[in-house]
């Protein structure tokens, strides 16, 4: 094992168009909520999962800390926090890098999802918090459900959300026109064991989501925040 533990691979739920033959999927998911007393459903964004820990930035593998020029904005923002990070492992999706889908409105390129401690995966609460603690924002939330529900109705609740636009302004990457969130991801608002992170998150992703291809790292483009936009915006007004 490497010097941190990467994030779990997220099964999908059994009605998400998105899952291929390599994804998992929790066929037993809903009797898995039904020991759940609350649910958050966060927008899913289409970037690079990222970890900041006392050790530096890990993508997808935590063998070592990663070094590639999309993440050189949040390791800047590590540099100044590492020291009081202590035992957190705050995780959140790096949108530095364009991938299948452009966000127009964003505030900021990370956006924290998850915070980890040692054995457990911390509260939705405690998540905000220390995110906020250390000045970083965090994923956009759709809804927070109080179980029980209908299971029909969870679930078109879902479909529905999913089938929105981001409030970022997402445009598909291809045709350069709005398209839908690229998925949701539902969890436990309470804290859980690292051993149990399948049965308390689940995603739901859009059919089709992944628009680039194996040149992607070669050709790659930094997106741009909403104050870079107003400020080009002023600048051309003024001319």
């Amino acid at each position: 094992m490497g010097i941190s533990r990467k994030y779990g691979r997220t099964y999908h739920y059994p009605f998400s168009p998105g899952a291929t033959s390599d994804d998992k999927i929790n066929f037993n998911y809903w009797n898995n909520f039904q020991q759940i007393k609350r649910i958050v459903h966060t927008e899913k964004f289409d970037g690079e999962n990222n970890c900041l820990n006392r050790y530096g930035v890990f993508a997808r593998s935590h063998a070592t800390p990663t070094v590639s020029p999309w993440s050189l904005r949040i390791r800047q923002q590590w540099d100044l926090l590492k020291n009081d990070l202590g035992n957190y492992e705050i995780f959140g999706e790096n949108l530095y890098a364009i991938h299948s889908i452009e966000y127009k409105k964003l505030p900021a390129y990370f956006f924290v999802f998850a915070v980890r401690q040692q054995d457990y995966w911390l509260s939705w609460e405690e998540t905000k918090f220390i995110a906020q603690l250390f000045d970083l924002a965090v994923v956009n939330v759709l809804a927070e459900v109080s179980m029980p529900v209908s299971q029909h109705i969870f679930e078109a609740d879902i479909q529905q959300k999913a089938s929105q636009p981001s409030i970022y302004e997402s445009v598909d990457i291809l045709t350069q026109k709005t398209c839908t969130i690229e998925g949701v991801v539902s969890r436990n608002t309470n804290e859980y064991p690292v051993e149990a992170f399948a049965s308390n998150v689940l995603k739901y992703v859009r059919k089709g989501h992944i628009k680039t291809d194996e040149h992607w790292t070669k050709n790659w483009k930094r997106a741009q925040l909403l104050y870079e936009k107003e400020v080009d915006y002023v600048a051309i007004k003024r001319k």
